[in-house]
């Protein structure tokens, strides 16, 4: 397995740890009873067991949970004791939910501000011959399905060279836009070395020809030294504001326009894949790519689904507007089925992206 998976892989685990983090510390700050901090699902690989907490690494990496005594058969915890979570008051429960999402969002942040730090300030381009593909935005578009990746290079199209120039990605953005239907011969470099694949543009909603991917100038951004602490906070501010909104407007589209959204969506193997090529080329890129996959899992996590985050703070709502909780029976039998739904998903999509992920020629 190449270092850029394991960094991604890496990466990706880092920000469950900081999810679930944020539960567990803003129940252990309030002295709310917590007996079990898991990383992953299904069977225990390894656990520790400390004065109060079980902490554990479960199989099924695809999330994990901050367990609570409440509802514990072998808890020996009396069930009015005003420290479980379900006795404390609505506004307690809501910041132990809610707490996740923030520390994911803080956490995106803090990735911005390490970037700045330590890499340094933008400050130029050095620019190379052709056009870097950053993401390839649906795995049914042309340039995937003629076996284009996320951190590939268009060099050429139809045996015309694309200059180092800003002036590439207008060029070739213009080029498949006056070819709808038509096939164009790319040549295209992935790490060290070429080779050619054949793309046919397709014509998109809005009525242009395109073929499914983000383009890019090729080359490498020239760094400096930030000018102090506040250039690099203020920086990585308007770094976060930028991509929490363009992550917001995303998924505004993702609801608005779901069956023409909805072939972009894409699981944890896909992720791996587009982060890994992005890293293989520059392991800069992995700050970015941290901190935007940390702010889509705090959006995901608060939308008003059963078994997320958002679900669980819909259920305090509706308690606060009751004057009562629903009966557990009706909270575990949503609970059990969203949670059924979302895991059915996840492997649809593994499933998916893996098959096109062998596809992909190497």
């Amino acid at each position: 397995m190449s270092s850029s998976v394991l960094a991604i892989i890496a990466a990706l685990a880092l920000l469950i740890v900081v999810h679930e983090m944020g539960h567990f510390m803003a129940a252990r700050l309030q002295g709310i009873h917590v007996n079990r901090f898991s990383i992953g699902f299904g069977p225990i690989l390894w656990k520790y067991q400390g004065p109060q907490t079980e902490y554990a690494l479960r199989a099924i990496p695809l999330g994990g949970f901050v367990g609570f005594p409440d509802d514990d058969p072998e808890s020996d915890i009396p069930p009015d004791d005003p420290d479980l979570l379900k006795n404390r008051p609505i506004l307690d429960r809501a910041i132990v939910i809610s707490a996740g999402v923030i520390a994911n969002l803080v956490f995106a942040y803090l990735v911005f501000v390490m970037q700045f730090a330590t890499v340094g300030v933008p400050g130029g381009f050095n620019y190379q011959p052709g056009v870097l593909v950053p993401e390839v935005i649906s795995q049914s578009s042309p340039a995937a399905q003629a076996g284009i990746r996320a951190g590939d290079v268009i060099l050429a199209v139809n045996d015309q060279p694309l200059p180092a120039s800003e002036l590439a990605r207008e060029e070739l953005t213009q080029l498949i836009q006056a070819n709808p239907g038509q096939p164009l011969d790319f040549r295209v470099k992935r790490s060290d070395r070429q080779f050619d694949v054949t793309v046919i543009p397709q014509v998109d909603t809005d009525g242009k020809a395109r073929i499914g991917v983000s383009l890019l100038p090729n080359g490498q951004l020239k760094y400096r030294r930030p000018n102090g602490v506040l250039e690099v906070l203020g920086l990585a501010a308007e770094s976060f504001q930028e991509m929490f909104v363009k992550t917001i407007e995303g998924f505004v589209l993702l609801i608005t326009q779901f069956f023409q959204m909805a072939k972009q969506v894409v699981g944890p193997v896909g992720i791996v894949a587009q982060g890994a090529s992005l890293a293989s080329d520059d392991l800069k890129n992995l700050f970015p790519f941290t901190a935007i996959v940390s702010i889509n899992l705090a959006i995901i996590n608060i939308l008003p689904l059963p078994a997320l985050d958002g679900g669980q703070l819909v259920f305090l709502l509706i308690e606060a507007l009751r004057g009562k909780p629903l009966p557990q029976r009706i909270q575990e039998n949503v609970m059990q089925t969203g949670l059924f739904l979302l895991l059915g998903l996840g492997i649809f999509l593994i499933v998916r992206d893996t098959s096109q992920l062998i596809t992909f020629p190497r």
